[in-house]
């Protein structure tokens, strides 16, 4: 008898390595560098639960759509942002550099799968109101925005939740990037290269099973 692994199996997994790699990190080792990571990959998951909503999102009232749907993408940089987090590779450590690679390597793909899952319920939801033209430039605007969204938290730290603690600070650090492109040219180089990469990686997920039910 064949046996199914369900996805939530399989994000489980992917949990627990990263968990008991943290901890061998931390007990044996003697680093614990890493542990944010436990809070990221919490950041990541929010979105990923929230997009659970969207699946009968249609039956609810147009402002708890609208509502939770802004929740979703204040939060969805978070699951793309983690692959910024490979950073830290040139950080000094006595822990080698190939353990620390499989690490983040692991907590960004793992995000990245939570993201693309989100993302791909939001479509679907959308396609009950737009035409697939339209909704695909309705996604490749939210990655466009998530992505500068990335750029906010890891170079210029600001969070998810500033949007309620520090909305004014946020606002005006976005409005002088918007109204002065030509002065911040690295923000908006970075931007536009998170947009491609995850466009063309989430492009590759939605692509992926008609190409390997074919291929099979």
């Amino acid at each position: 008898m064949k046996m199914q692994i369900s996805f939530q199996k399989i994000l489980i997994g992917f949990f627990a390595f990263i968990g008991i790699m943290i901890l061998v990190r931390y007990t044996i080792l003697g680093e614990r560098r890493f542990v944010f990571l436990i809070w990221n990959l919490f950041l990541a998951w929010i979105p990923f639960i929230l997009s659970e909503q969207f699946k009968l999102m249609h039956q609810r009232q147009w402002w708890q759509q609208m509502l939770i749907l802004f929740i979703w993408f204040i939060f969805l940089p978070n699951a793309l942002y983690i692959v910024t987090d490979l950073i830290h590779l040139d950080a000094q450590s006595t822990v080698p550099k190939w353990y620390d690679a499989v690490l983040l390597f692991t907590a960004a793909t793992v995000s990245l799968i939570m993201a693309f899952v989100s993302l791909l319920r939001v479509e679907r939801f959308l396609l009950y109101r737009f035409n697939e033209r339209v909704v695909n430039g309705i996604m490749l605007a939210v990655l466009f925005f998530a992505s500068f969204g990335v750029y906010l938290g890891r170079f210029l730290r600001w969070n998810s939740w500033d949007v309620i603690s520090q909305p004014a600070g946020l606002f005006f650090s976005v409005l002088e990037r918007l109204i002065f492109p030509l002065q911040h040219l690295h923000t908006w180089g970075i931007t536009v290269l998170y947009t491609i990469l995850f466009y063309l990686l989430y492009m590759t997920v939605k692509k992926m099973p008609d190409y390997m039910s074919r291929a099979n």
